[in-house]
């Protein structure tokens, strides 16, 4: 048992240590590396309907305490595009994002990673639950020249109606689904989710996404 423990631990710490360096190399990733990519996987997806979204929604709790600890990342610049123009190399560079962060960071829950129910922060070494992954592919898109404003994290009931968490770009071609259970960036209808509520696009207020039915947290990993 203790020769499992410390096995764990040295897990994950290298993962920890995999994860800085790569944040740091894909802190300057953008389009054109993307470009360089198979062209293959160039080939945009089909345009799809955008999800509708109904009245203001409350943000969960996690969230509300992640703004006020980086204020930064949860501002809203109304000069910003709602949908970000979906090109080949912008698609090359959601894609690799996607499946970088979910190569690098080793899912656990907030309980086993923080001692808690629910928090929404920076998986700064190599641990985080689905939140925190997608907060982080949503820094590296910024970082990258993706608008923030078109990346709106977005809670989900999962395929076991367990609450969950995901990146959602909204596009020309419509809004794509950026997952941690999955490599493949979907359209939002491809998922088998039921969409609950995501950050709105002029403030603090997130907006319905359907029925107005959320879960406590988001907790799965």
């Amino acid at each position: 048992m203790r020769q499992q423990k410390a096995g764990n631990r040295f897990h994950a710490l290298r993962c920890g240590a995999l994860a800085m360096a790569s944040w740091a190399g894909l802190a300057f990733f953008g389009p054109a590396v993307a470009a360089s990519l198979s062209t293959a996987s160039a080939i945009l997806p089909a345009p799809t309907e955008a999800i509708v979204s109904g009245g203001s929604a409350g943000p969960t709790l996690a969230w509300a305490e992640f703004c006020q600890s980086q204020p930064q990342e949860c501002a809203v610049n109304a000069s910003e595009p709602m949908a970000l123009r979906l090109e080949p190399d912008v698609w090359l560079t959601i894609l690799e994002v996607n499946e970088r962060v979910n190569r690098m960071i080793l899912a656990v829950t907030d309980q086993d990673h923080w001692g808690v129910l629910d928090r929404w922060d920076y998986p700064d070494d190599g641990l985080g639950d689905c939140e925190d992954i997608q907060l982080l592919k949503r820094k590296l898109l910024i970082e990258a020249g993706l608008p923030r404003r078109a990346l709106r994290m977005t809670v989900v009931l999962d395929e076991h109606g367990m609450g969950h968490a995901v990146l959602m770009v909204r596009t020309s071609h419509g809004d794509f689904a950026l997952d941690n259970k999955r490599d493949a960036v979907l359209a939002w209808q491809e998922t088998g989710y039921h969409y609950v509520k995501r950050e709105g696009d002029d403030g603090s207020a997130w907006v319905w996404l359907g029925g107005q039915i959320t879960p406590t947290v988001t907790a799965t990993k």
